[in-house]
């Protein structure tokens, strides 16, 4: 615990100073007073998070991390776990969707095994961080140990911070890769919220009515078994969460605690922001939802933690795609900032120039 509480110490508010500023420089752009509407929220956002009025995004990550689940055994998902440790090496070629919407606003894509069920070769875009070879079958007792649970967050504070350290990071977005693991997600949802599990259980990679049944009943047996304690975020998750979701958590403590802002993605992704916001709530200052998904349990989540998606697309896919397209509209609301011009560098009259008879 020792390394997750130093993360966790280094994660200071945004300054209201810097805030105050970027408004005023805002205000003074040739265009009328919050006319460009959430593009001009999401520039003062990073102006507070970078603590300067030139931010750049130059440096754009998404990692994507991967786990199996014990719970695909139930049958959960409309693909078999085999798939997980495939996808991995499709997005090591670059074939996958992540790695085109990634290449789309200039990303670099980073995957990390926390938990992946078979060993994956070494590449020089992987990261292997493996916990376990997939967490256990929760209907049956806790998915992993609560040392396990340390561990998956650790990981994802270690693989930030060591590419932050060797090659520095400007914005992070956060996806996934793991069959299950929307089970999972909507476990924890449940554990968190207390909402019912029939409310936050959607249909994942595209299941039936008949699968979806069973996997709403999966997740009442896995809290039924595992009791966990909504107050405790690291018991959430070593009863019925997985590697992916704890390291995901890990990686945007990380982040905030070096002032890096943190794009969101998915419900998985905003599982492992339940788990981290849970465990500093500070760090919510870091964070920017992308989009909204069609899983049931998103908006729960998102609701849950106060924040509020950018886009709304329908998308399902997970990876961190969402996660890109919402990188790339805080870009634009930084160059906003940075490269319009004011009236005076203009040369344009603004409101207060105008006078009008009365």
């Amino acid at each position: 615990m020792r390394k997750i509480k130093e993360t966790i110490k280094k994660i200071k508010p945004v300054e209201n100073k810097i805030l105050m500023e970027a408004q005023e420089k805002l205000n003074n752009l040739t265009k009328p007073k919050g006319s460009l509407g959430k593009l001009e929220e999401l520039a003062k956002r990073i102006a507070g998070i970078t603590g300067t009025l030139e931010p750049s995004l130059e440096k754009k990550v998404i990692f994507v991390f991967a786990a199996d689940h014990g719970v695909a055994k139930e049958r959960v998902s409309a693909y078999p776990q085999e798939v997980t440790y495939q996808m991995v090496y499709n997005f090591l070629k670059g074939g996958a969707g992540i790695n085109v919407l990634s290449r789309h606003i200039g990303a670099k894509v980073i995957v990390v095994d926390v938990g992946v069920a078979k060993d994956i070769n070494p590449h020089p875009n992987l990261r292997i961080k493996k916990i376990g070879y997939g967490t256990a079958n929760m209907t049956c007792g806790p998915a992993m140990s609560k040392e396990e649970a340390i561990q998956s967050i650790r990981a994802g504070i270690e693989v930030f911070e060591d590419e932050f350290n060797q090659n520095g990071v400007d914005i992070v977005g956060l996806g996934d890769m793991g069959i299950a693991n929307t089970t999972a997600s909507s476990a924890v949802l449940t554990a968190i919220s207390g909402k019912d599990p029939q409310e936050v259980t959607g249909k994942g990679t595209g299941i039936n009515d008949k699968i979806w049944k069973r996997k709403v009943e999966v997740i009442k047996k896995a809290l039924q078994v595992n009791l966990p304690n909504s107050d405790d975020p690291l018991d959430v998750l070593a009863k019925v969460g997985g590697y992916e979701i704890g390291a995901i958590g890990g990686c945007l403590l990380s982040a905030a605690s070096f002032k890096v802002p943190v794009v969101i993605d998915g419900f998985i992704s905003t599982a492992g922001a339940l788990i981290a916001l849970k465990l500093a709530p500070i760090s919510k200052d870091y964070v920017f939802a992308s989009h909204l998904s069609r899983e049931n349990g998103h908006r729960i989540a998102l609701d849950h933690l106060g924040l509020s998606p950018l886009l709304d697309l329908n998308l399902r896919l997970g990876e961190g795609t969402g996660a890109t397209l919402g990188i790339s509209l805080v870009e634009a609301g930084v160059k906003i900032l940075t490269q319009m011009a004011t009236f005076s560098e203009a040369g344009v009259s603004t409101e207060e120039d105008c006078q009008y008879d009365k």
